[in-house]
């Protein structure tokens, strides 16, 4: 029988971890230029288009993540297409937080007095270039803190991939406890690892909740 030290195993699991950081960062760029496109149909004057966009929200919204993900990856298997783990996770997360995002991002731009969309209208700004020049650049601030917290959501998300067979850190320990048989310390090390990621992502959002605050009242 193969002796597995506590090195090996934390090893193992820092390798897998490099795959969750990976998924997360792709999950929460694609999502957010999706998010994007969702912000701008979302409020904009047309309303197929504003109907498109609360139909995706809502339904992304109010469907579990894993039910998605196993769409994404068995799906398109029904009709003979081979997705590979990797490719359904990263597309199911993208979408799932692209509908996240946008619904923040539009209570960020919403939280925008009316009197600065009137003011740069009086001056012959277009949609866009008031959402360019003056309503985006206000939202932003109002929007850094919440994106930074959904952050940790989409970091725990990454964990539901492991059910299609995507090898991140909750995969790799469960392939690690079926080796070694010490899930007591392999599931700690797991739990600590996702602390280690997900604690300064959520202390980063309450400090800069925080600032934010202090900025407003003193304005």
């Amino acid at each position: 029988m193969v002796e597995f030290t506590l090195w090996d195993i934390l090893r193992n699991l820092l390798l897998a971890t490099r795959w969750t950081i990976l998924l997360s960062l792709v999950s929460f760029v694609g999502g957010g230029l999706v998010g994007l496109l969702l912000l701008f149909a979302r409020i904009g004057k047309r309303r197929f288009a504003r109907m498109l966009a609360v139909g995706y929200i809502e339904l992304f919204q109010g469907t579990p993540l894993l039910m998605q993900l196993f769409l994404a990856f068995f799906g398109l298997g029904l009709v003979g297409i081979d997705v590979p783990a990797w490719l359904a996770a990263g597309t199911a997360l993208i979408l799932w937080t692209a509908a996240f995002l946008a619904e923040i991002w539009r209570g960020c731009v919403e939280s925008i007095a009316r009197g600065q969309w009137e003011a740069s209208a009086s001056l012959g700004m277009g949609r866009l270039q008031q959402m360019r020049y003056v309503i985006l650049p206000q939202a932003l601030k109002i929007a850094i803190p919440p994106t930074v917290g959904f952050s940790v959501q989409v970091v725990k998300g990454t964990a539901l991939t492991s059910i299609i067979g995507f090898v991140e850190l909750s995969k790799a320990g469960s392939v690690v406890t079926n080796a070694t048989f010490l899930p007591f310390t392999v599931y700690g090390l797991v739990a600590l690892i996702y602390f280690a990621l997900c604690w300064p992502l959520s202390k980063s959002s309450q400090i800069l909740e925080r600032k934010l605050n202090v900025a407003h009242r003193d304005h």
